[in-house]
C-alpha cells in the first residue's frame, strides 16, 4: 500500500488555501490557526510523495492552540480530519494520570485511535460490497422464507462438531431441485415488488459471546478460546425489511479482507492519525513543591513526551508507530503559561498559535455564515412541530450583542454562549408546539423580542439606570 492512500481516499491532493476555505465553512475567523493546520496536512501530501529514505527523516511539526474555550480549537482539529478521512481522537490531558497512580494510562491514548482507524477502514470496505453483500443476502432470505431454521438439539454434544459428527441431509432429487428453483424465483419476485416486507419469519443469528472487561476493554471469550467452540446460534422472530438488514450485514462481514482491514488501518492510523490533546496547560506545574496535588502533573507529561516524541505502542492489531502522527495540542493557559511545561515537551510542539475571543461581528457570522448555523437547526427543529421561524438581521445583531455581554460580565465560553441564549430566547416556543392539533405558525424574530425573552438583555437596559 502506498503512502498516499494512507492519506484518505481520494483528498490527500487538497491545497492549503482549499483546506482554509472548507473549514471558514464551520469555523469563523482564528486565520493564524487555520493556516497553521493547513500547512501541517499539505506537508503530509508532500512527504509522501519524496524518496522512501528521505520520508523517514521528515517528522510532522505538531501545533499547540493557545485560547480560551469556545473559540473553536476542536472544531478546527475535527473539521481538519473528515477532510482528509484521517482517523482522529481528542483527549483531555487531564484524564490521564502518572504510571503508578490509579488511572489511564497514555498509551490507551493511540489504542483508541487504532480503534477508530479500524472502524473507519471498515466501514469502507462495507459500502465497497455492499452491492454484493445484498444480492448474497437476498438469496438466503428467499431460503429462509422457503426453509424456515429448525431448532437445535439442546442435547448435542460440542465434541461431535470438533470430531464431524454432525449430522447431514438427504441430497434431494431433480424434481425436487426444479420445483424448489421455480418457488424460489416466485419468492424473489414477491421480495423485489415489496409484497413481503412486513412477513415475519425466523431468523437464526449469532449470539454474542460473554464479554469481559480488563483494563477498560472488553474482550470476547470467543477469542481467547481460537475459535475452537462451534459459534451459539439463537433464533429471532423479525420482519423481512429487518431481516434483510440483518444478512446484509452478515454478508458484508463474510466479504470483507480482516487482514486487508487491518493493515490498512495500522498504515491510517500511523501516517495519518492525529491526535488532539485538549486542556494540556491543566498539567503545566507551577514550580516543585515535590508534593500536594500537582504532584503527578509533571509526571503525566514526561509520560506524554513518548507518545508525542515517537514510540510504538502494543495494540490487540499490532504495534503501532507515533513518529509521523499530528499531535495538536490545546489549552487557555489563563493561569498556567505555555513555560510552565517542561522543556521537552514544549519542544515536541514548535508551532505555536493564539485563537482569540469571539467578538460580536464574530457572533452575528457563526449565526448567518457557517454551513452548520444554530438558527439553521433551531429552524429545521421547530418546523417538525409546524412552527416556521425567521430571523431579521436586526435580531441576530442583538442575539450577538447580548453573547458578547454575557462573556464578557460572566465566564467567556466563546460560541457556546450562543446556545445557552436560544435555548432561553425559545422557551416558550419550543415548550408549546407540538401535538397532532398544532396549526402552521409563522414566526418572525424581532430585536424587540429578543429584547422582550433574554434576562441578560434585561439586566444590560436596567444598568444604564444605575450610577
Amino acid at each position: 500500500m502506498s503512502e498516499v492512500k494512507a492519506l484518505g481516499p481520494g483528498r490527500h491532493e487538497l491545497t492549503p488555501r482549499e483546506v482554509v476555505r472548507e473549514l471558514d465553512r464551520y469555523i469563523i475567523g482564528q486565520d493564524e490557526a487555520k493556516r497553521a493546520v493547513a500547512i501541517a496536512l499539505r506537508n503530509r501530501y508532500r512527504r509522501s510523495q519524496l524518496p522512501a529514505e528521505m520520508r523517514e527523516e521528515i517528522y510532522p511539526k505538531n501545533i499547540l492552540m493557545i485560547g480560551p474555550t469556545g473559540v473553536g480549537k476542536t472544531e478546527i482539529a475535527r473539521r481538519l480530519a473528515k477532510l482528509v478521512d484521517a482517523p482522529f481522537i481528542k483527549v483531555e490531558a487531564t484524564k490521564f494520570t502518572e504510571v503508578g497512580y490509579v488511572g489511564r494510562d497514555v498509551e490507551s491514548i493511540i489504542r483508541d485511535l487504532m480503534e477508530n482507524s479500524v472502524r473507519m477502514v471498515k466501514e469502507e470496505h462495507t459500502a465497497r460490497v455492499k452491492t454484493r453483500a445484498q444480492v448474497l443476502a437476498e438469496d438466503r432470505l428467499v431460503t429462509l422464507l422457503l426453509h424456515p431454521p429448525k431448532k437445535q438439539n439442546q442435547n448435542n454434544n460440542p465434541l461431535d462438531f470438533i470430531l464431524g459428527r454432525t449430522k447431514t441431509e438427504p441430497e434431494p432429487t431433480e424434481e425436487e431441485k426444479i420445483a424448489v428453483g421455480k418457488k424460489r424465483d416466485e419468492v424473489r419476485e414477491q421480495l423485489r415488488r415489496g409484497e413481503l416486507e412486513e412477513k415475519e419469519l425466523e431468523i437464526e443469528v449469532e449470539e454474542s459471546a460473554p464479554q469481559l472487561e480488563v483494563g477498560g476493554a472488553s474482550i470476547s471469550i470467543g477469542d481467547m478460546m481460537g475459535g475452537m467452540m462451534p459459534k451459539k446460534m439463537k433464533i429471532r422472530h423479525v420482519k423481512v425489511k429487518e431481516a434483510r438488514e440483518i444478512l446484509i450485514q452478515e454478508e458484508s462481514q463474510k466479504l470483507i479482507d480482516e487482514d486487508a482491514v487491518r493493515d490498512e488501518a495500522l498504515q491510517r492510523c500511523e501516517q495519518s492519525g492525529i491526535v488532539f490533546l485538549d486542556e494540556i496547560d491543566k498539567i503545566a506545574g507551577k514550580g516543585g513543591s515535590g508534593h500536594g496535588p500537582d504532584v503527578s502533573r509533571e509526571g503525566v507529561q514526561r509520560d506524554i513526551l513518548p507518545i508525542v516524541e515517537g514510540s510504538t505502542v502494543n495494540t490487540k492489531y499490532g504495534p503501532v508507530r507515533t513518529d509521523f502522527m499530528l499531535f495538536i495540542g490545546a489549552g487557555a493557559f489563563h493561569v498556567a503559561k505555555v513555560s510552565d511545561l517542561i522543556p521537552e515537551l514544549q519542544g515536541r510542539f514548535p508551532v505555536h498559535v493564539n485563537l482569540k475571543s469571539l467578538t460580536q461581528d464574530d457572533f452575528v457570522a457563526i449565526l448567518t455564515q457557517t454551513d452548520n448555523a444554530i438558527t439553521r437547526q433551531y429552524t429545521a427543529l421547530l418546523e417538525v412541530d409546524k412552527v416556521h421561524l425567521t430571523f431579521d438581521e436586526d435580531a441576530l445583531r442583538e442575539i450577538a450583542r447580548i453573547a458578547m455581554l454575557s462573556n464578557e460580565t460572566g465566564e467567556d465560553i466563546g460560541a457556546r454562549r450562543l446556545h445557552a441564549v436560544f435555548e432561553e430566547l425559545l422557551e416558550d416556543v419550543s415548550f408549546n408546539a407540538g401535538g397532532d392539533m398544532m396549526p402552521d405558525v409563522y414566526l418572525t424574530i424581532t430585536a424587540q423580542y429578543v429584547q422582550d425573552h433574554l434576562k441578560a438583555a434585561k439586566q444590560q437596559d436596567m444598568k444604564r439606570y444605575i450610577l
